[in-house]
């Protein structure tokens, strides 16, 4: 994990929320403080921590590094098949997030794949 969050720089956060209590707010504020780029990806939103906000992943016009997930088990297997269309390198469902579909059509497609790990915890563990 720690080789693949050195090899990323920007990361879109689907199901990012704009309310400061939630959880993917809090770990994507985390990790735009550390120097990464958020690209936060949400259909009810137009900015989130100062970043333009995106429908889906596909309307994203820049390269991603990596896809980092805030939804339902059920939501992901679509979520793995449009960062597979945009060219991700990686695919990270958080804390509690287990999509083993989702996860075996990431791999198939050459993506690295995290899965039921947080990425703020394992970037703290990384330093």
């Amino acid at each position: 994990m720690k080789q693949l969050l050195k090899e990323t720089h920007v990361i879109a956060v689907v199901g990012l929320s704009d309310k400061p209590t939630r959880p993917s707010y809090d770990v994507a504020r985390y990790m735009q403080q550390a120097g990464y780029k958020i690209i936060p990806v949400n259909p009810q939103c137009t900015e989130i921590l100062g970043e333009t906000c995106y429908p889906d992943l596909l309307s994203i016009p820049e390269k991603i590094d990596m896809v980092n997930v805030f939804r339902k088990p059920e939501d992901c297997l679509d979520v793995a098949k449009h960062a597979v269309k945009i060219g991700a390198k990686s695919l990270w469902l958080q804390l509690g997030i287990i999509n083993q579909e989702a996860a075996n059509y990431a791999e198939a497609h050459g993506l690295k794949v995290i899965m039921d790990h947080c990425i703020k915890v394992e970037h703290r563990n990384a330093q």
